[in-house]
C-alpha cells in the first residue's frame, strides 16, 4: 500500500458520524482520506451521504484492522480521527498505529475505561513524541466540559454537577458501545479527587432539566469522561455526570435491556459475550438514523458548579448532537494541521485547543446557542 499524502485520516468514514466529519472537513477545505474495511461501502457512503463531496479533496482507502496496516495507512498524515467503536475493544490498535505513524489522535468515544487506558498506557508515549492523544471529542462530553470551564472562570468552585441530554436515538455504533461498556466496565464519579464507583443497582435517576417542568430520566452513562478530565485539575475535587435522551420511554427501557444482556452473558467468555451484546444492540438499533433535524434533535448541557461560598450555573442549548460531534472532530484536524496544541500527550479537546475556541466554532456554525451563565457573587 503506497504512502498517502493527505494530512487527515477519517477511520470509520462510512459510519453515521464518520460521514458528518467528512462533510465538515470539506467545508474547512482540509484534504483527507476516508478509510474503512470496505472500499466500496466507503465510496458509496461518501457519494450518497456527504453533501458537496464532489468539491472535496479526498481519497477512499480500504484497510485491515491491524497495527501494521493502519500504521501504513496513517504514515504521511498528521491527524487521525477515529469513529470505530466499541472503542475499548477496537481503539488500542488504532492508537498504537497513530503513535507509530507520528500522528495526533482523537475519537468520538466517552467510555470512561477507554480514557483511563489512554492515560495510563499511551499518554506518556504520545507526549514523548510531541503528539496529542485526545479521546472523547464529542457533543455528549465536550459541550459539558465547555460549560464546566465557563463556570470555573469564577474562582473558589470545586464541585461540578453535570447533566447532558439530547433528543433522538443513538446510532448503531453508539448502541453497541453502550451495551458493551455496561457489561464490561464500572462507572466512576470523582469525590474528593478520588474515583468512586456509582452504585450499579441504583437505576434511573430523575433530574431537573432547565427550561422544562417535567423531570428527565438519567443514567451515569458509563461515568462519562468528565471525572477523568478534571481528575488532575487543582481547581476541582468533585465531579458527577449523568445523562440521557429526552425520550422517557426509551430511557426506561435501557436499564432493562442492559440487565437482561448482563444476565444472559454473565458466564460467557469475552468473545462470546461481545458477540451476544452486539447482536442485542442490533435488535435495539439496526438501521442508520435519518439525518438530524434541528427541530427534533436538540441538546442541553447543564453544569452546576459550587464551592463553600460560591455558585455558578451554565446551560448550553444546542441542536443536532452528531453534527456537533462531526464539527468538533473536523475542527480538531483543521487546527492541528496549522498549529500545535496547547498540550501534548493525554488531554481533552478543551485542554488542548481551549474551551472558548471550541465554543466559538460551534457558535460559528449555529449548532449551540450563547451559553446562559449565572454566577452568584
Amino acid at each position: 500500500m503506497p504512502e498517502q499524502n493527505k494530512p487527515v485520516v477519517v477511520y470509520g468514514a462510512s459510519g453515521y458520524t464518520g460521514r458528518i466529519i467528512c462533510e465538515y472537513l470539506r467545508q474547512y477545505g482540509v484534504p483527507f482520506v476516508a478509510a474503512g474495511r470496505n472500499e466500496d461501502r466507503v465510496r458509496k457512503s461518501m457519494q450518497s451521504n456527504v453533501p458537496g463531496i464532489e468539491t472535496a479533496d479526498y481519497e477512499v482507502r480500504a484497510v485491515d484492522h491491524t497495527v501494521e496496516a493502519l500504521t501504513e495507512l496513517f504514515s504521511g498524515a498528521s491527524v487521525v480521527l477515529n469513529t470505530v467503536g466499541p472503542f475499548t475493544k477496537y481503539s488500542p490498535t488504532v492508537v498504537e498505529a497513530a503513535l507509530a505513524a507520528g500522528a495526533h489522535y482523537t475519537d468520538t468515544s466517552g467510555e470512561q475505561d477507554w480514557l483511563l487506558t489512554c492515560e495510563t498506557q499511551f499518554g506518556e508515549k504520545y507526549a514523548a513524541k510531541g503528539l496529542l492523544l485526545s479521546p472523547g471529542l464529542a457533543q455528549m462530553y465536550t459541550i459539558g466540559e465547555i460549560a464546566a470551564n465557563l463556570c470555573l472562570e469564577k474562582p473558589g468552585l470545586d464541585t461540578l454537577d453535570i447533566a447532558v441530554f439530547w433528543g433522538g436515538s443513538p446510532t448503531i455504533a453508539s448502541t453497541q458501545t453502550i451495551l458493551v461498556n455496561a457489561a464490561t466496565s464500572k462507572a466512576y464519579y470523582l469525590e474528593r479527587n478520588a474515583y468512586t464507583e456509582f452504585d450499579p443497582n441504583e437505576g434511573l435517576v430523575p433530574l431537573v432539566v432547565p427550561g422544562q417542568h417535567e423531570l428527565a430520566q438519567s443514567l451515569p452513562w458509563g461515568g462519562t469522561s468528565h471525572p477523568v478530565w478534571f481528575k488532575n485539575d487543582p481547581r476541582v475535587a468533585n465531579v458527577k455526570a449523568q445523562g440521557g435522551v429526552f425520550n422517557t420511554p426509551l430511557m426506561r427501557g435501557v436499564p432493562v435491556i442492559v440487565a437482561n444482556a448482563l444476565e444472559q452473558t454473565k458466564d460467557m467468555s469475552d468473545e462470546d459475550r461481545d458477540k451476544v451484546l452486539i447482536e442485542t444492540a442490533a435488535q435495539v438499533m439496526s438501521e442508520m438514523p435519518p439525518r438530524e433535524n434541528p427541530l427534533v434533535n436538540k441538546s442541553l448541557d447543564s453544569v452546576h458548579a459550587s464551592g463553600p461560598l460560591g455558585r455558578a450555573h451554565c446551560v448550553i442549548h444546542g441542536n443536532s448532537n452528531y453534527q456537533q460531534t462531526g464539527l468538533l472532530q473536523a475542527y480538531f484536524a483543521y487546527h492541528l494541521t496549522q498549529q500545535a496544541p496547547r498540550r501534548v500527550g493525554f488531554a481533552s479537546g478543551c485542554q488542548a485547543l481551549g474551551h472558548q475556541e471550541l465554543l466559538g466554532v460551534l457558535r460559528e456554525f449555529g449548532l449551540v446557542a450563547k451559553p446562559v451563565l449565572t454566577v452568584q457573587d
